[in-house]
């Protein structure tokens, strides 16, 4: 994977989205030497989110799951709690 500076992302801005877009690359940006973000394929963003959206999935069927989550709420101490009257 390239890594390149700020400076020379936003100077060559086009062609690297075309690289990214058409040759499936990944460019990281630095700035001051220290890798800040990347440019990525759509396809590889859309990927992590059905990733994050799995785990947070899992997560919650554990939750759901644990015996000690079968208790039920009372809702005027939960709306207490997050502050609302």
């Amino acid at each position: 994977m390239a890594t390149i500076s700020v400076t020379e992302a936003r100077d060559e801005f086009a062609d690297l989205v075309n690289r990214v877009a058409y040759g499936h690359e990944r460019i990281m940006v630095a700035r001051r030497g220290r890798e800040v973000v990347a440019i990525v394929p759509a396809e590889d963003v859309a990927l992590l989110e059905l990733l994050e959206n799995e785990i947070d999935l899992a997560a919650a069927r554990a939750a759901l799951a644990d015996p000690a989550n079968a208790e039920p709420l009372d809702w005027s101490r939960v709306r207490a709690r997050l502050g609302q009257q």
